[in-house]
């Protein structure tokens, strides 16, 4: 019931499917995509930061007729920044130094750290309703994401669909045709991080190998470099991902590593 983004560029859709689109537009992060009355939308934006990692910049979320706008440190409802918690029909938005969490009784839960991680959590009644970076929610990786008919698409074309269009956007939309580098350096190393024993719950409950993927095109776009941006984003995730799938991690943070 799960989509997310963090890290460099990568995104998990609701059905598993992992994939990396490293776009700085506008893009539909998820929306209910029913032709008569929509519940909700989530746009995102990203930007490099100061240290030249990928970061989301803000958040754009429709629910039902309100509208969120969430920066770092920054919540904006129906145009007036807010003090949170703040609650208005049916939807709570809780904050703290580390996380912006929004609960919408319409069956959406969103989680962002304010730095580059996004999770949202929808309730089954939207299968395969949604539409955006995160997929249709049939259950069925790939299809109709990536492959539509006879069409086939891959990870950047995809992403490049979900964009928002705007007149005033000075973005350029990534390359189709450069498939992102593959990368097989590194991965004893994020094997290695991932099967800490800290991680020992979370082996059965969620694909390691996605996750060690994941890590290896961390390590390879940092170039080698080991800032917590380069290792920790993936790790972050995947546990994460393991407490949302009832996993217990661990304490796999030290003084000295992330």
């Amino acid at each position: 019931y799960v989509c997310s983004t963090w890290g460099n560029n990568h995104f998990k859709t609701f059905d598993g499917d992992m994939f990396q689109f490293p776009g700085f537009c506008e893009y539909n992060f998820v929306s209910d995509c029913r032709e008569a009355y929509k519940e909700f939308s989530v746009h995102i934006q990203r930007a490099l930061n100061s240290n030249g990692h990928p970061q989301i910049q803000y958040i754009l979320l429709k629910l039902k007729d309100i509208m969120i706008y969430l920066k770092p440190n920054l919540v904006v409802a129906d145009g007036r920044i807010v003090k949170t918690p703040y609650y208005t029909s049916g939807v709570l938005i809780e904050s703290n130094e580390i996380y912006t969490k929004i609960y919408a009784k319409l069956g959406m839960v969103l989680m962002w750290n304010q730095q580059d991680a996004l999770m949202v959590e929808l309730d089954n009644k939207f299968n395969n309703y949604t539409c955006g970076l995160c997929g249709d929610y049939n259950g069925i990786q790939i299809y109709n994401e990536f492959i539509n008919g006879d069409a086939s698409y891959n990870s950047i074309t995809y992403g490049n669909m979900q964009k928002i269009s705007n007149p005033k956007a000075k973005c350029v939309d990534p390359d189709e045709t450069q498939a992102l580098p593959s990368c097989n350096e590194h991965r004893d190393e994020c094997q290695r991080l991932l099967t800490s024993p800290a991680f020992a719950d979370c082996r059965l409950r969620l694909n390691l190998e996605m996750y060690i993927q994941a890590c290896m095109q961390d390590k390879c776009a940092c170039n080698g470099k080991d800032d917590s941006f380069c290792l920790c984003s993936t790790v972050s995730e995947y546990s994460r991902q393991c407490s949302h799938a009832g996993g217990r991690p661990g304490q796999w943070r030290t003084q000295s590593f992330c």
